[in-house]
């Protein structure tokens, strides 16, 4: 668990200050996915700043593209640094990884309908925007799009910090059993 002025943080609080740090940060940079990464990535201590910068293409549904939501893929990248392994052999972490990003993607599609970046605009605005024409993306800031889009950050952070923290205990408990039965 992360740590504030030497003191621990309950998880349930958070959870809630990676959601806001997400949500902040996508009202003040936007780029759903590398704004829902870094809250993950600031709180969590996951990875580096090369997954971050990998991100940055990756927003308003792959490169503005309408396709699945960026604040998805980064909730999924931040369980990938969580529970992955930079060793392609590593068979145990590459399923951990893929069980983990599917309930991600599960829970996340249930609380948005959809995991397409086009469809959730359609559920929060009653319309998509191209945001690769700026007439669109000019239509997208006056329908509010500053305030309702970092509001679906916040979401996938808070359901990519819950799996993941749950993750990290489960391993916790695991190596500690394992630990004893060696000792």
């Amino acid at each position: 668990m992360d740590s504030a002025e030497g003191r621990s943080i309950p998880e349930g609080e958070l959870i809630e200050r990676i959601a806001k740090a997400a949500h902040d940060y996508d009202r003040a940079y936007m780029g759903c996915c590398r704004c829902t990464l870094a809250a993950l990535q600031e709180h969590l201590r996951l990875g580096d700043g090369d997954a971050l910068r990998a991100s940055a293409a990756l927003s308003g549904g792959i490169a503005r593209m309408g396709e699945t939501c960026g604040a998805l893929i980064g909730a999924i990248m931040a369980v990938g640094l969580a529970a992955g392994s930079d060793r392609l052999e590593d068979r145990k972490s590459y399923e951990e990884a893929m069980a983990l990003g599917r309930e991600v993607y599960e829970r996340f599609k249930a609380e948005h309908g959809t995991t397409l970046c086009y469809g959730i605009q359609e559920r929060l605005f009653g319309r998509h925007f191209d945001l690769k024409r700026p007439e669109e993306a000019e239509a997208w800031r006056r329908a509010g799009g500053r305030e309702k889009c970092p509001l679906v950050c916040a979401s996938a952070a808070r359901i990519a910090a819950e799996v993941i923290l749950r993750f990290r205990a489960s391993r916790g408990a695991a190596q500690g059993a394992a630990q004893t039965r060696s000792s």
